[in-house]
């Protein structure tokens, strides 16, 4: 594999559609020189998009809400859910919304899925990689005290794996910078196929 910059390739620019510092991090073990302009596209899912496809969709509409100004510009989008029993869960606006995240992903398994989206100009492409988590059983007591690390508040599903909540995961299949974020190993294929 080809491990030049992406840069060097026809855009003009590279841009992340995303405020995450942890896709930033991300994106930058992959591509050495991008900006980053979030999107401010207001995140509407019609009722027709399944589970499994929610967050492309969410993806596709942040990079396209960039690429209007750009149109010479490559843009990544980038959307995360966790997903458990059909149920999506986003970012918990408080304490309470944390402990009953946590609650319910104790003891099981969940999927997390991101969805990206390349976009440049009228061309795009995306796709979605799901990666499955299981946790350990957790005490209250367990919930409270990772609550506490207010950890959960910026972080789909209440908990980051890349952080203190990696204690509360006993197993993962698949990419675990899916978890985190950004699957870099595939989207670094698809930067590489995108002509």
């Amino acid at each position: 594999m080809d491990f030049t910059g992406i840069t060097e390739m026809k855009y003009n620019n590279l841009i992340l559609a995303s405020a995450s510092p942890r896709r930033k991090e991300l994106l930058s073990l992959i591509c050495e020189d991008f900006n980053i302009i979030p999107s401010n596209a207001e995140e509407i899912v019609p009722d027709s998009i399944s589970v499994d496809k929610y967050c492309e969709y969410l993806a596709l509409l942040k990079a396209n809400d960039i690429s209007v100004n750009f149109k010479d510009s490559l843009i990544i989008g980038a959307d995360t859910a966790v997903v458990i029993d059909g149920i999506i869960l986003g970012k918990p606006n408080n304490r309470e919304e944390a402990f009953r995240m946590l609650r319910l992903l104790s003891g099981k398994t969940h999927y997390v899925y991101t969805g990206c989206a390349l976009v440049c100009g009228e061309k795009h492409i995306s796709f979605t990689v799901r990666t499955d988590v299981t946790f350990y059983d957790l005490t209250d007591n367990e919930i409270e005290e990772y609550i506490d690390t207010n950890d959960p508040f910026d972080k789909a599903g209440g908990y980051g794996i890349q952080t203190k909540g990696a204690v509360l995961v006993k197993e993962i299949k698949g990419d675990y910078f899916n978890v985190v974020g950004l699957p870099i190993a595939r989207l670094k294929r698809e930067l590489s196929n995108f002509k």
